[in-house]
């Protein structure tokens, strides 16, 4: 039996490494309606694993509780065949997922082999469920016994949440263009994104035409139908059309996969190769558009302490500030070729779909959320509310020019914002990540987490921009749907004496 145990604790170890890295990482599935069946999958062999892990550590199944045994180990394998085929169906695996895979299923097998008599030897037993110990082994299958039921859960959740998701957003969340158009024809890249959905939705609505660039056409249908029309390269775009404006918001995320020479190089090039291809399309149009809106990032300060800084100050240092520069850089070509060019430096974007907030939450929502380091930096944010709203408001504002800050009025500091959460969440906020950590586990990636910029928004202001979430309480509020009635325990006051609201 321990031969046996121990595979499976091999099993154990390939298995959170597979989830851990490509089902969140890699592919983020829970966020991905299409994902729902296969989560699903994932939910019950997770659950037929976990009671296997429990049995074996500490008993040993006779009689019928031994075809009981044999019936989950079979299901584990229909189950799992299934999956293979879902995987091919849904989405495209990664070369190092085929191998894992290959290797799970050739070490299950070998479970299998070893585990087969023994299981057969046991139905022949009178029907009985016999206390067993196996030492440490025991222990281990408890833990991760304990570890893939929570994960099973949390896999059947998402299921059940994004099951009703798979009927287009656009059915869902129904929008029609205005009955009175604008004449205006706006190209947008990264459309499918964060941002850029909501900007797409508010582009449409109010009467513009909307040319979206996306790589998938499929996901372009799914969140606007036949409301923006979709290409997959601006070479579809013939020189003739008339584009009255461009949104620049294409780019690889900067957060999840570590940034690896490899990665720093995909991310790079998405801004710097997209930007170059609007570029190419601005120069053979027979007629230029008046205004170019490009995404930058506020990376482009870098580690600035607790100075307050504007678009009047300089660039900072590390791959983030670099990126920023460069990318500012290749967007402002657009001014040389007389074009309004708005370079809008967006702080940490926050939203229920997508982007920081929702894995800030979530933990926080169980008691485990944590204060990043001292908690002393600045995050610089914004609502993606007001953030789509900056997007238009740019566009339509002649005086902005050149680089924009994208950030509410109120930064606050990491501590602030994750005692903001759990107040109004009503958890406890007693868990503290060392900056250390996580230096040494993201390497320069934690500077996302550590670096503190207080970026204020300068020329929005005086453009005559409006926030309507100007304070971290408020944006909170929005957020998780609460108020200060929910909060306990002075949690109300704590709430204003942190935010300001």
């Amino acid at each position: 039996m321990s031969t046996i145990l121990t595979l499976l604790t091999i099993q154990g170890i390939m298995g959170a490494f597979d989830n851990f890295w490509h089902h969140e990482l890699t592919e983020n599935l829970p966020s991905k309606p299409s994902a729902w069946f296969e989560l699903t999958l994932h939910s019950a062999r997770a659950f037929i694993y976990g009671i296997v892990f429990l049995a074996l550590g500490w008993s040993s199944w006779h009689g019928v509780f031994a075809v009981i045994l044999a019936i989950l180990l079979i299901t584990e394998v229909v189950i799992t065949l299934w999956d293979f085929l879902e995987e091919d169906m849904t989405r495209k695996l990664p070369p190092l997922e085929r191998v894992l895979h290959t290797v799970l299923a050739l070490n299950y097998g070998a479970v299998l082999a070893f585990l087969a008599p023994v299981v057969w030897a046991w139905a022949q037993l009178p029907t009985a469920i016999e206390y067993t110990y196996h030492g440490p082994l025991t222990w281990i299958m408890s833990l991760y016994a304990a570890g893939i039921f929570a994960w099973s859960l949390r896999d059947g959740l998402a299921a059940w949440r994004l099951r009703p998701l798979v009927v287009p957003e656009w059915q869902r969340r129904p929008f029609s263009p205005a009955m009175s158009k604008t004449g205006r024809t706006v190209l947008i890249t990264g459309a499918t994104g964060f941002i850029g959905r909501r900007v797409t939705r508010d582009l449409t609505e109010r009467g513009d035409s909307v040319i979206v660039l996306t790589r998938d056409l499929d996901k372009a249908a799914y969140h606007f139908g036949s409301h923006a029309r979709a290409v997959a390269t601006l070479d579809d775009i013939a020189g003739h059309e008339p584009i009255d404006a461009i949104i620049n918001l294409a780019g690889e995320p900067v957060m999840g996969l570590p940034w690896t020479a490899k990665r720093r190089a995909t991310i790079m090039a998405s801004r710097i190769g997209t930007t170059d291809a609007v570029l190419d399309l601005v120069r053979r149009l027979d007629r230029e558009p008046e205004v170019l809106i490009s995404a930058s990032a506020i990376g482009y300060y870098g580690e600035r302490g607790d100075d307050e800084l504007t678009e009047e100050n300089g660039h900072g240092t590390g791959f983030a500030a670099d990126l920023t520069l460069k990318w500012e850089a290749r967007a402002g070509i657009a001014s040389a070729m007389h074009m309004r060019t708005v370079l809008l430096r967006l702080g940490i974007v926050l939203g229920t779909s997508n982007g920081a907030f929702p894995r800030l939450a979530m933990p926080t929502r169980f008691g485990l959320g944590a204060i990043m380091g001292s908690g002393r930096q600045w995050m610089s944010w914004i609502h993606i509310d007001d953030a789509a709203r900056l997007v238009l408001h740019a566009l339509d504002t002649p005086v902005l020019d050149g680089p924009v800050n994208a950030t509410a009025p109120n930064p606050a500091t990491a501590a602030i914002v994750m005692r903001t959460i759990a107040a109004q969440l009503n958890r406890p906020l007693f868990l503290r990540v060392p900056e250390w950590v996580l230096r040494r586990g993201l390497g320069e990636m934690s500077r996302l987490f550590l670096d503190s910029a207080k970026v204020l928004p300068q020329k929005a202001i005086a453009s005559g921009f409006e926030f309507h979430h100007a304070t971290i309480g408020a944006a909170v509020s929005r957020l998780l749907g609460t108020g200060p009635k929910r909060s306990r325990h002075g949690a109300s006051r704590a709430l204003t004496a942190w935010t300001g609201c």
